[in-house]
């Protein structure tokens, strides 16, 4: 049986482009996902970043949510120290009265964004402290058994909308073992500990009343092309894009001289640890790599960033990978 794949989607905006188009290319892979078996689409909270348009990310799977009919969606994820647990709850439980069934909530711990961003969050240097407890806060809303009297999530009491740990190091990995709780490694640009973490959380999960047992889903990059040559030409193009975004002055206008030099330096070396696991090539090479890189991740479900600069391409890659994959719908 085919490894289930899903897809995150930063709602990335490409060069030239605008939040507006962004958002409609994000309905567009949504259908295409879910048209060819994709299992869910996760969107990812960022702030301040002049390249992602994901940042308001309950909104954004509200708006989804009314242009698809089946896919589940979620975050991949809230950065919960940005936010109350009340909030969220209250946000989560309106996306699940909105879309029975089909709402996910990954939460992390990491900013997501700098620190004068943080400033503007209004975030303190404790928040991320407060994870686990906050965790529980937020679950506790879910499931109708609030940890503070006389607070309730409305909508959101009762909904038991699932709950994901995301992390690309050992403590979210030991976190959602102790809850019981699905874990989604960041490989797809955080790769260091994949190994150790998944085997950590194997190790030493326990059950709970949401999860009976340990799963793992994995992120992976992936540009799948009808061509080799094409495939890596765009992701020659992706790897410009992000060092500069990265990495680049803001503001500044890189030529490809500049932005070449900025790829010969530590910076650049940066970028491509951060694509350590990626899928290039035609659907058969990006089957042969997914399928390697889901025994090394020891993965129940691989989520895969479709790294395609347009997005002509990106919902070609969705298409080709979900036929090499022989994904239901494709």
């Amino acid at each position: 049986m085919p490894i289930p794949l899903s897809i995150l989607d930063l709602a990335p905006i490409a060069p030239g482009e605008t939040a507006s188009s962004s958002i409609a290319a994000s309905v567009a892979l949504a259908r295409r996902a879910e048209e060819t078996g994709y299992r869910r689409v996760w969107y990812a909270e960022h702030h301040n970043m002049a390249g992602i348009a994901s940042s308001a990310t309950s909104v954004l799977i509200a708006h989804v949510g009314a242009k698809t009919s089946s896919i589940r969606l979620g975050a991949g994820g809230v950065m919960l120290p940005n936010h109350s647990p009340l909030t969220i709850a209250e946000q989560f439980g309106t996306l699940a009265a909105m879309y029975p069934g089909r709402i996910d909530l990954g939460l992390g711990r990491a900013p997501g964004s700098d620190q004068n961003t943080m400033y503007a969050l209004r975030r303190d240097a404790g928040s991320a402290d407060r994870f686990p407890q906050d965790v529980l806060e937020l679950q506790a809303y879910l499931d109708g058994n609030t940890r503070v009297p006389g607070v309730d999530a409305v909508p959101g009491k009762g909904s038991r909308v699932p709950l994901y740990i995301l992390g690309s190091s050992m403590f979210g990995a030991t976190l959602a073992a102790a809850l019981g709780l699905p874990y989604a490694f960041a490989s797809h640009f955080a790769p260091q500990l994949l190994e150790p973490a998944v085997a950590a959380y194997r190790s030493e999960f326990r059950p709970s009343a949401q999860l009976d047992h340990p799963y793992v889903i994995a992120g992976v990059n992936v540009i799948a092309a009808d061509t080799t040559d094409d495939a890596h030409e765009q992701l020659e193009r992706m790897r410009r894009i992000r060092a500069v975004g990265l990495f680049g002055a803001r503001g500044h206008t890189y030529t490809d001289e500049e932005t070449e030099l900025l790829l010969q330096t530590p910076a650049g070396k940066h970028v491509d640890r951060m694509l350590t696991h990626t899928a290039v090539g035609t659907p058969a090479e990006v089957r042969q790599f997914l399928e390697g890189f889901a025994k090394l991740a020891d993965a129940d479900e691989l989520i895969t960033a479709h790294q395609s600069p347009a997005m002509d391409p990106r919902l070609r890659s969705v298409t080709l990978t979900a036929e090499a994959m022989e994904l239901t719908g494709a």
